[in-house]
């Protein structure tokens, strides 16, 4: 090795000295965060998913991006790896850095400590999802279950596709049918002689257009004027009017906020506000126009809207799901009270079983500033994963902050050790149609970053869970983490 100049002494000096400084601020904010938390304050005793998560939070609210460059052109560790093992990272760089400037002896941090954060997260989804296929891709492939799954040859059909974890959204359908499904799982995976995981989605708060007055055939159009009413009555004057399966809501909205109808097909903001009733002015629309129809989705981006956790429905559906689901994927899932009324509601209902994975659906803003708060709550007594149900999720952040938004909960939870659902439209015209678009393989090939990616229902069901394993299993062959720019993360700062 050529001598170093005292120019790169000094380099390299200055360099320690940044990475040293960071590692100290890591600690210390990260003990802050822990104790914002709730974790016990004897670092030892804290588990090793929220001592690294409060890392990681600590060290993202840096802009490590010029750092980052001077470590690279050295040939060092950039930090772009490090979700899993934050803490690991910073003292082997800082090892390397000591050896150049000088101190031969300095100690790295043990071998497997660089691996035990990507083991637990790997073990965690064998616990969600059973052990991995031999021949199969490392991320899962989860089906939603359609009427027709009531029939054990459509069952073997999707299971001999690949199907790791059937989903049942219980928003449709009936426990009778829901108890033929699981049946037919169960022994398709027995004949198999592997895991297929059952999933019971609960429907949760999902707003939804009621009743509508209308002329006959009417679409939204830009600049047009409706009303939102809380009770949609006979005599209703106006012209065009609709109300919401969730009556309150109309007095949670002011003058400004935006509501976007049937998954942001039409965007409209309320112009004028009196009780019980919303003037809305649709701002954005199909050219063609958008029909108002009841069991359309409705969403309020701007507003913090104040519903509870688990409707009427969901508290009967739980009756059959906490005796039967292996995973429970919650839906609308904001703060941490909502995490711990479902434990104690499961807990009631099935006192004797093992605790069943809880999976969060991350689709609010307010569920994504919470998610850290959110993951330890439902790990510390389930299996837990995080779903990124991307449709809500789209229309509530908008579709540009989306793009940016799963990439970062990705990391977060890697960060947590924490297993992902990559969910909402993958393949979606594969499995309608029978023909992918060029957009849905790359869509298909970014969900490997996942540790399980969820389809949706349709005539080429099967063939489409055939097709993602393909895919998935050939990422696996190519893909390798590139250099990782760390601008701050402000979400969860």
């Amino acid at each position: 090795m050529a001598p170093k100049t005292g120019s790169d002494l000094e380099e390299i000096r200055a360099l320690l000295a940044k990475v040293k400084a960071l590692r100290e601020d890591v600690e210390l904010k990260g003990a802050e965060l822990r104790s914002s938390w709730g974790a016990d304050a004897d670092k030892a005793k804290v588990p090793p998913r929220v001592l690294n998560l409060s890392h990681y939070i600590a060290l993202r609210a840096h802009d490590l991006t010029d750092l980052q460059y001077q470590l690279a052109a050295r040939g060092l560790s950039s930090l772009g790896r490090s979700e899993s093992h934050v803490a690991q990272a910073l003292d082997a760089l800082i090892a390397t850095l000591k050896r150049l400037s000088g101190e031969s002896h300095a100690p790295y941090p043990a071998p497997v400590l660089a691996r035990a954060g990507a083991a637990e997260l790997e073990a965690e989804a064998d616990r969600l999802f059973g052990k991995r296929q031999k021949s199969g891709p490392r991320a899962r492939i989860m089906a939603t279950l359609p009427p027709e799954a009531v029939e054990p040859e459509f069952i073997n059909n999707l299971a001999a596709a690949g199907m790791d974890c059937a989903r049942i959204n219980c928003a449709h359908d009936d426990p009778e049918m829901w108890g033929q499904m699981i049946e037919n799982v169960r022994g398709a995976a027995a004949r198999l002689e592997r895991p297929c995981r059952v999933l019971m989605d609960i429907a949760g708060p999902k707003c939804r257009i009621l009743r509508v007055k209308a002329p006959p055939k009417t679409r939204l159009l830009r600049g047009d004027r409706i009303v939102l009413i809380d009770e949609l009555r006979e005599k209703t004057k106006e012209p065009i009017a609709f109300s919401l399966n969730f009556p309150e809501l109309v007095d949670q909205l002011a003058v400004g906020s935006e509501i976007f109808i049937d998954d942001g097909k039409a965007a409209a903001r309320v112009v004028s506000k009196s009780a019980g009733r919303a003037e809305l002015e649709v701002y954005a629309a199909r050219e063609k126009g958008v029909r108002l129809k009841p069991g359309k989705g409705v969403n309020f981006p701007s507003t913090e809207l104040d519903l509870p956790p688990l409707t009427s429905k969901d508290f009967r559906d739980l009756d059959f799901i906490a005796e039967h689901a292996d995973l429970i994927g919650y839906s609308f899932v904001q703060r941490v009270d909502d995490i711990e009324l479902l434990q104690d509601h499961l807990v009631a209902r099935a006192p004797k079983r093992e605790p069943p994975g809880l999976v969060l659906k991350i689709e609010t803003p307010l569920a994504v500033r919470n998610l850290p708060p959110l993951i330890l709550q439902s790990s510390a007594h389930n299996p837990t994963a995080v779903m990124i149900a991307r449709g809500d999720l789209a229309v509530e952040l908008g579709f540009a902050r989306l793009t940016e938004m799963q990439e970062e909960i990705l990391w977060l939870c890697e960060a947590a050790h924490t297993p992902v659902v990559w969910a909402t439209q993958v393949l979606d015209n594969f499995v309608r149609d029978g023909v992918a678009s060029r957009a849905e393989m790359t869509d298909a090939a970014m969900a490997q970053g996942a540790e399980c990616v969820m389809l949706n229902k349709g005539p080429y069901l099967a063939e489409g869970v055939g097709f993602l394993r393909d895919v998935l299993a050939r990422m696996d062959r190519h893909h390798a983490k590139k250099f990782t720019r760390f601008p701050p993360l402000k979400q969860w700062a």
